[in-house]
């Protein structure tokens, strides 16, 4: 009668599971790259080929997860914003919670990095539609995040109860966009504290201002 093999009886080993790294690594470095390739690129369209050999991973890899150069493009400055612009705490004053995100909202845009893709992207999606679409949804993104920190100002009465909130974020963004792209001012800590004094004693419930700090002109 035959014995049994002893290595038969044992379980197999379990592998790590190493795919998912790959993946993670592999994703982070397409972002990473179109990043640095806007950075670069100095008006010249970044393409697909370029994404995925600065990357070091082959064409099919990018369109496994993007269709389109476009996406990549909008998804690498999406994530730069994602953790540069973190949510801001709620300190129960909205002048407070507005200078804060108006700062890093500045702070974060001027980053060499960031400051040369976004300028980038902003001048190709003026002659791609595509893009243009893309680069609505982004700021769509950064838009409702203002519009949220407004709305909580709102509920503890601090605006107006007919405040147009939709407005008061085009001024933010009209003046961050205006400043970015020509440069005639400075995006700095004291536009920040100006641009958030001004809009809550502008559109504040009368009787309750939004702190008690006093801005220095």
């Amino acid at each position: 009668m035959s014995e049994t093999d002893p290595r038969a009886e044992q379980a197999p080993s379990a592998r790590p599971h190493t795919g998912r790294r790959r993946n993670e690594a592999a994703h982070r470095a397409i972002l990473d790259a179109a990043l640095h390739l806007l950075a670069d690129s100095d008006g010249t369209p970044v393409t697909i080929d370029a994404i995925a050999r600065t990357a070091g991973v082959g064409k099919q890899t990018v369109y496994r997860w993007w269709p389109s150069k476009g996406a990549v493009l909008l998804d690498a400055l999406t994530d730069r914003a994602d953790q540069d612009v973190s949510d801001q705490p709620d300190t129960g004053s909205l002048r407070t919670d507005l200078r804060a995100f108006i700062e890093t909202t500045f702070d974060a845009a001027q980053r060499s990095t960031t400051a040369s893709a976004l300028r980038t992207v902003v001048r190709e999606a003026a002659r791609d539609p595509h893009l243009a679409e893309l680069m609505q949804t982004f700021t769509a993104t950064r838009r409702t995040a203002l519009l949220d920190l407004l709305a909580r100002g709102r509920e503890r009465g601090e605006l107006h109860g007919d405040a147009d909130l939709d407005l008061i974020v085009d001024q933010v963004y009209g003046l961050f966009w205006y400043r970015f792209l020509l440069g005639h001012a400075p995006l700095d800590a004291a536009a920040a504290e100006r641009l958030a004094a001004t809009l809550t004693e502008g559109n504040g419930a009368r009787g309750n201002p939004a702190d008690g700090s006093r801005v220095s002109r």
